[in-house]
């Protein structure tokens, strides 16, 4: 594919009229994709799909337009040529964009990372192997993913890398499941068995009757996963430099210094360890990490090339939504194996949902849990607890009420699949807090 790449680039440069730049993005996969419902496989299928974006540039003027290809070299540089007349038609009507930032200079890249992945079908015997008798529901995706830039001044870029994705729950009863998932670049036969394990003896725990809390303030543990749905908030223009100085960021006091985190919470955009592309469709190329959070206060913004263009600073290489795409929190002291003890009695919460801002300037989220929260006392789980509401701020959370983070840190891959595999991932901690307030 990256040979494809190459010949369809030089050959759709090659036609340039004098005064043309253009840049080419290029976005595939080569997915499988398994559904299980009650234990069975339900649904099985294969995503082969290629995306071009063309974007045509005329001084300051530039126009863009989006197509599928074939992957065949004469049928695809036929189409592409045709974009080119159709973009050619219209650029000129278009107004000077001053804020327009591409890259000039030559960044060449490759990353690639050969497929250690067994066939999907070993994945899924694999699973069922381990399911057993419970009630898995869940969906598979594997395969690889590329990425490839190139502009007509000679930049080349690629990016490919085969990872997998399995997102699951083992059902109990009513609203009562117990929810994981797991990805990577190298299938785990073992860590795959210790986690249907772990939660199989969680769906023993779901069974018995369910505890509801009064609303006030508690002792908590928050899993990798309930910690990925509050950072992810943050995501929401937090990290951005353009949501920075509109004030809008969420933010805004960290970067002021009216608030901070805990000394224990250090947060990076770490594109070294991600599985998302170190370049850009403006063709810049991103750092190997870039520090937002050190020791609990303010150390950086995402910069994408149109807000360093207004605002007259430097970018990062960060995407036009200036958003994480491998966001890193560093890990903390606690073992796992000493959660339940060091929580002692409080609320161990596996997931969080429906989140949203009830204060985006004072950084407070509300939300609800999920799934298998349990509650627990000296150090031993008791019980299930009944869905609640939260509603708290994460300069709390992550802050005055921060006691520890796990020694242990998962691999978090969004499992989005809209119109393609997600890239984002995020390497997190366990959180345990001093009090969580819940409201309802």
């Amino acid at each position: 594919m990256r040979q494809y790449f190459d010949a369809i680039a030089a050959d759709v440069f090659a036609s340039l009229s004098p005064g043309e730049q253009a840049t080419l993005w290029l976005a595939g996969e080569t997915s499988d994709f398994v559904r299980f419902n009650h234990a069975k496989v339900r649904q099985a299928g294969e995503v082969k799909q290629l995306y071009m974006t063309v974007h045509l540039l005329l001084g300051q003027k530039h126009v863009s337009q989006k197509i599928a290809l074939a992957g065949i070299l004469v049928e695809d540089s036929a189409s592409l040529h045709q974009v080119l007349v159709d973009l050619r038609s219209i650029i000129d009507e278009v107004a000077d964009d001053p804020y327009l930032l591409m890259n000039t200079e030559l960044q060449s890249t490759e990353h690639y990372e050969f497929n250690l992945l067994p066939p999907t079908e070993q994945m899924v015997a694999d699973i069922m192997k381990a399911v057993g008798d419970a009630d898995l529901v869940g969906i598979l995706a594997a395969g690889p993913v590329f990425k490839g830039f190139a502009n007509s001044l000679g930049q080349r870029n690629w990016h490919e890398v085969a990872s997998w994705n399995f997102n699951w729950s083992l059902y109990s009863h009513g609203d009562k499941a117990v929810k994981r998932g797991a990805a990577g670049t190298r299938w785990d036969t073992s860590a795959l068995k210790a986690a249907i394990a772990e939660a199989r003896s969680q769906l023993a725990l779901l069974a018995r009757p369910a505890k509801t809390l009064s609303p006030g303030s508690y002792r908590a543990y928050l899993t990798p996963t309930a910690v990925s749905e509050l950072v992810g908030m943050l995501n929401w223009g937090g990290f951005s430099e353009r949501e920075m100085r509109s004030k809008r960021s969420s933010l805004l006091k960290l970067a002021s210094s009216e608030a901070r985190f805990s000394p224990l919470l250090s947060l990076r955009e770490n594109t070294a360890a991600g599985l998302s592309p170190a370049f850009q469709r403006e063709g810049f190329i991103k750092p190997d990490y870039v520090a937002l959070v050190q020791e609990g206060r303010h150390a950086g913004n995402l910069v994408s090339p149109r807000t360093a263009r207004e605002f007259g600073i430097v970018s990062n290489g960060a995407s036009g939504g200036e958003e994480s795409e491998s966001l890193d929190m560093a890990a903390g002291s606690l073992p796992k194996v000493d959660i339940l003890k060091a929580l002692g009695t409080g609320i161990y919460v596996s997931n969080l949902w429906y989140l949203n801002f009830s204060d985006r300037a004072a950084c407070r989220i509300t939300g609800m849990t999920r799934f298998a929260c349990f509650w627990v006392k000296n150090g031993e789980i008791v019980a299930p607890l009944d869905v609640m509401r939260f509603d708290d701020s994460l300069f709390r959370l992550l802050g005055s009420e921060l006691e520890a983070l796990t020694a242990e840190r998962e691999l978090l891959v969004d499992p989005g699949s809209y119109e393609a595999r997600s890239t984002a991932s995020q390497h997190l901690p366990g959180a345990l807090v001093r009090s969580l307030n819940l409201v309802l």
